[in-house]
């Protein structure tokens, strides 16, 4: 069975949390380092947190692990293998160093986000280290655990703005039997999105997809019957595909040094962004562009149809790297920031300049 170390450093962790507060300063968290470029730049006191590792409860049979945050993805990713079950979100790791805390304060996640939710949707439980140097714990160990407000689910995604995540608890899935990918020629982005929208209203084993130039591409994951139906019903070339390299940004189009810009909107919303080179994933709810972009002119685009747009990688500093909020929001993240972090010590400005 893989071997992950055991190392618990809560006590170092609250001492140089309660240190910085005491004395006004700011703390940048620190792990495996592989999703740094994620988020604005930091200037603080770093913290590596990486060496807080060790899984503390896994069985297989509970299709729950709980394990501390500075657990490298990669060898937990192994361990859950070993029993045939994987992380539903298809996590990136963006290197071998990526740790499950960053897993959970990006909240990134791969392919099959789309059919199998996202990694707010996985976390069960959480313990924190919060501003005030004292240990939080919500949710739990169990799937059924939850009442009133979930506050574990907040802390994905927000890198770490309200503290130091210590242990997690996440529901994890059976590995596929099988999975097939099939290629369908569809000349422009608009017919790919309706076309794929129309194949996620029917009862088909889908796990990903991918539009770029031209060829849309699916893939098909489950029990070897069930694809093997789905691939006759739909057509279509079965064809070789790398998607671990979509995943991990690893694919042509995400390499050669150029800006990376996301885009999230509506699944069935038409193609608003006329660029016959962007990459179209998640039935048309994530699109990807590459090269120059006037970010907030397409922001202002995107705005009125709910989406949003992410300066991903590459973008120059003077460009924000996130969406603006709106007021409401805005306001609920500060109360959020002020109630875990009220001397806003943790990673300050990572997310928004106002917190």
């Amino acid at each position: 069975m893989t071997a992950i170390a055991e190392l618990s450093i809560e006590d170092e962790l609250r001492e140089q949390v309660f240190m910085v507060a005491a004395n006004g300063g700011e703390i940048q968290i620190i792990g495996g380092g592989s999703k740094g470029f994620y988020g604005e730049a930091v200037e603080a006191l770093p913290i590596d947190v990486s060496a807080h590792s060790g899984v503390i409860d896994y069985d297989p049979a509970e299709l729950v692990i709980t394990l501390r945050a500075g657990c490298r993805l990669v060898e937990v990713e192994a361990l859950l293998a070993e029993q045939g079950q994987m992380f539903g979100f298809e996590p990136p790791c963006y290197g071998e160093d990526a740790t499950i805390g960053g897993m959970v304060a990006t909240g990134l996640a791969g392919p099959r986000r789309a059919w199998a939710g996202g990694i707010r949707d996985f976390v069960l439980g959480v313990k924190i280290l919060d501003g005030r140097a004292e240990f939080l714990r919500f949710g739990g160990r169990v799937i059924k655990n939850v009442a009133g407000f979930d506050v574990s689910r907040v802390m994905v995604g927000e890198l770490g703005a309200l503290g130091i995540m210590l242990e997690l608890s996440i529901r994890v899935v059976p590995i596929f039997e099988t999975e097939r990918t099939i290629n369908f020629e569809h000349g422009q982005a608009d017919e790919h999105i309706r076309w794929i929208n129309e194949l996620g209203s029917r009862p088909l084993p889908l796990s990903a997809s991918l539009w770029q130039q031209g060829v849309s591409r699916i893939r098909l994951s489950g029990s070897e019957l069930g694809v093997a139906h789905a691939a006759q019903q739909l057509g279509g070339d079965s064809c070789e595909h790398d998607w671990a390299a979509v995943k991990e940004q690893d694919h042509e189009f995400f390499t050669g040094g150029e800006a990376i810009t996301r885009v999230a909107l509506p699944p069935t919303c038409a193609d608003l962004l006329d660029n016959p080179g962007q990459l179209i994933e998640w039935s048309g709810a994530q699109r990807w562009l590459r090269g120059d972009v006037d970010i907030p002119a397409l922001r202002a685009q995107v705005e009125s149809q709910g989406g949003n747009v992410c300066a991903f990688r590459k973008h120059d500093s003077a460009v924000a790297v996130f969406h603006p909020l709106s007021p409401a929001l805005l306001t609920l993240q500060r109360k959020l920031k002020s109630s875990f972090d009220p001397a806003g010590i943790f990673n300050r400005g990572r997310l928004y300049p106002e917190l």
